[in-house]
C-alpha cells in the first residue's frame, strides 16, 4: 500500500503551530483535537520541526516547572522523520522503527502534505490481514466465486 492511499482515508488537515507558541498552548490543542503531535511552522505546509507528547514530557523532565511556558521553538524536535506520497507502507514502518517515532511527515518536495501515525499503520495492516483472512476462508469454503 502506498502512503497516498493511506492519506485518502484520513482528514486532509495537518495541524500545525508556530514556533512562538508555548507548550501549554500546544497541550490545550492536543486535548481539544484528541491528538498528540503537531507540525511546527510559520505558515501552512512549512515544517521547521515537530512537537509530540513525548517531546513535552522530555521538556518537563529536563526543565521542570519552567517547561509549560517555554516556546515551542525551544523544545521541538528538529530531526523529523519524513516520507513521500509514493513510499510503500513497509518503508514507513521501517522508518518508524529505526527512528523510534510514532509519526512520519508526508512531504511533497519541501511542503508537508500529511502525517502517517503508528495508528494509521496498524489500522491499514489490520485491514489487509482481515481481507486476506476472508479471501482464504472463501477459498477453503468454496465461496466467493462469481
Amino acid at each position: 500500500m502506498l502512503v497516498c492511499q493511506i492519506l485518502k482515508t484520513k482528514a486532509p488537515e495537518v495541524i500545525s503551530v508556530t514556533p512562538s507558541q508555548t507548550m501549554v498552548e500546544v497541550l490545550g490543542l492536543f486535548r481539544e483535537n484528541n491528538i498528540g503531535f503537531v507540525v511546527v511552522g510559520r505558515f501552512p505546509g512549512q515544517c521547521l520541526g515537530t512537537l509530540s507528547e513525548r517531546d513535552c514530557c522530555n521538556a518537563v523532565a529536563e526543565y521542570g516547572t519552567e517547561a509549560p511556558l517555554m516556546r515551542v521553538a525551544d523544545i521541538m524536535n528538529r530531526s523529523v522523520a519524513t516520507c513521500s506520497t509514493q513510499d510503500l507502507l513497509p518503508s514507513v514502518m521501517a522508518t518508524m522503527t529505526k527512528r523510534r517515532t510514532r509519526h512520519v511527515l508526508v512531504m511533497d518536495g519541501s511542503t508537508t502534505v500529511g502525517v502517517v501515525s503508528i495508528g494509521d499503520v496498524v489500522k491499514h495492516r489490520l485491514d489487509e490481514l482481515m481481507s486476506n483472512e476472508q479471501v482464504l476462508y472463501d477459498y477453503i469454503a468454496g465461496t466467493g466465486y462469481h
